[in-house]
């Protein structure tokens, strides 16, 4: 039976975050509530969401910190909130970890279906998989990826990526062998034409690396740098 998902709604200002719970709570979604980072991060920690909506600037916390925090134990979405002329800032949150970003001022309908879209992707979203018969899946030495489940294991022991690593992951070994450059991977997994720091996609690497290197050495070194160019899968042999 599917479970409604829980949504942490982060923001300073009251009446974004009484906006945002009223648009959210029409599509069944149950909301609760952070006033600043402090907060958010402690009920972030200490309870599972399903989406986190973080506001990216705050007093004390910001949206950076938060989101920093919360990624070196959690894999939870975050769609962050900018105000326009935040560039530099939106570059900052793809690199330590956020999904998606809603720039200010919104539609309330644009962030909703923003919210759809990613909790559809999310690996850590158990509620939207109702087929239990994985039709999708990539199979590899020492790394299995069954995307109608978005789930990776690695020898054997699931690991929790973020939904973007996920996108990353599945997107790289798709095409094994094939070398994609960081514009590329930008375009078709940020789907973003992104004219910033192309230092989003290192970081994410390096992170999903780790991730996989923690349980297997072997399967991390299947994520390789062709230097000068960007990065490619290598379906490596037993």
């Amino acid at each position: 039976m599917e479970k409604e998902a829980k949504i942490l709604v982060v923001d300073d200002e009251e009446r974004i975050r009484k906006l945002l719970r009223m648009y959210l709570e029409r599509e069944n979604y149950l909301i609760e509530e952070a006033e600043n980072g402090e907060v958010a991060l402690e009920m972030a920690l200490n309870a599972d969401y399903d989406l986190i909506l973080l506001d990216l600037m705050m007093p004390g916390i910001d949206g950076i910190e938060v989101c920093t925090r919360l990624r070196k134990t959690k894999a939870t979405p975050v769609i962050m909130l900018t105000a326009k002329g935040e560039e530099a800032n939106r570059v900052q949150g793809f690199e330590v970890g956020t999904d998606d970003y809603i720039v200010k001022p919104f539609s309330p309908r644009e962030v909703v279906l923003r919210v759809k879209a990613l909790l559809r992707r999310s690996s850590s979203t158990k509620f939207l998989q109702t087929d239990t018969q994985a039709k999708d899946v990539l199979v590899f030495p020492y790394l299995t990826i069954d995307n109608d489940a978005h789930r990776v294991t690695v020898e054997g022991k699931e690991i929790s990526l973020t939904p973007k690593e996920y996108e990353l992951l599945y997107y790289l070994a798709q095409s094994p062998d094939k070398v994609f450059s960081r514009e590329q991977l930008l375009k078709d997994v940020w789907n973003y034409d992104f004219f910033g720091d192309l230092r989003t996609v290192d970081t994410h690497i390096k992170r999903l690396r780790e991730k996989l290197n923690r349980v297997s050495p072997e399967a991390a070194s299947m994520i390789s740098t062709v230097w000068g160019v960007g990065y490619k899968f290598e379906a490596v042999k037993e």
